[in-house]
């Protein structure tokens, strides 16, 4: 784990005010903003990516912003290294854990359904769905002996509904769905909130990666947005905030769309 700023305050202004959260895949994208976000708010974050030299420089922009951050590399396919990432969470913050956001994701080459490699099927649900179980199976222990803790699993529109060429995304993102809905009645007794968020089309590098593949999928993406613009990552970490702050206090086993309205239609 990288050095930074830790420990935690004695609270003040901010929807998580001396909290301690994590969030994965952080290093870009949703997940760079969720923890810029959550910082900004007042907690203390524990920013982890697979890219461990992102996640480095990642927490030392939110330090050098006077926020608390500390990084860490994790696989979240991986159970030791999920572990390990809570562990070091634990280590940083006081033995507390009091927000997640298990954000780590990827897409993995697409076409029809009888034309998707296997290999791309096991590694996009390896990450997008096992990755999510893996981490909230280290992160619930915790906050199950705090009796309190918010959890936020990063879905998609995705999840809600059917998108040619993306099979395995649209699996693993509806499959996270079930599993929020799962653990958080497995632990509304507890006090332990988990949610889900479903963004929509996110102005991420992921996504442009995939626009840039080719003209009709961008227009393709463009003309599914009612608003006729992206979301932005700042948008979707406001509401992960949100999820995992006391102001969400009676929400859980929800999946929240952050869409634009474009499900909707």
């Amino acid at each position: 784990m990288a050095a930074g700023t830790g420990g935690l305050g004695s609270g003040g202004p901010g929807l998580v005010a001396g909290k301690a959260a994590l969030v994965t895949g952080a290093a870009s994208g949703i997940g760079r903003a969720t923890a810029h976000a959550l910082a900004r708010e007042g907690a203390a974050v524990l920013v982890a990516d697979l890219d461990g030299a992102g996640a480095e420089r990642v927490a030392a922009e939110i330090v050098a912003a006077g926020g608390m951050a500390r990084a860490t590399r994790c696989d979240v396919t991986r159970a030791d290294e999920s572990e390990a990432m809570v562990r070091a969470a634990l280590a940083a913050f006081d033995g507390r854990l009091d927000c997640a956001v298990n954000n780590a994701g990827i897409t993995a080459p697409g076409g029809l359904v009888h034309e998707i490699d296997p290999a791309d099927w096991d590694r996009q649900l390896a990450v997008n769905l096992t990755g999510v179980f893996l981490c909230l199976r280290a992160e619930l222990p915790v906050m199950r002996t705090q009796r309190a803790g918010a959890i936020v699993n990063m879905a998609s529109g995705a999840g809600l509904i059917g998108t040619p060429g993306l099979a395995h995304y649209c699996a693993s993102k509806h499959g996270i769905l079930g599993l929020t809905k799962t653990a958080a009645l497995e632990n509304a007794a507890l006090g332990v909130r988990v949610n889900a968020l479903c963004p929509g089309s996110t102005d991420t590098p992921m996504l442009r990666g995939f626009m840039d593949r080719s003209e009709a999928a961008r227009k393709m993406i463009l003309a599914s947005i009612p608003s006729g613009r992206l979301g932005t990552p700042e948008e979707v970490a406001e509401a992960a905030v949100w999820l995992c702050s006391d102001r969400a206090s009676y929400v859980s086993g929800q999946s929240l769309l952050v869409d634009g309205c474009a499900v909707a239609r």
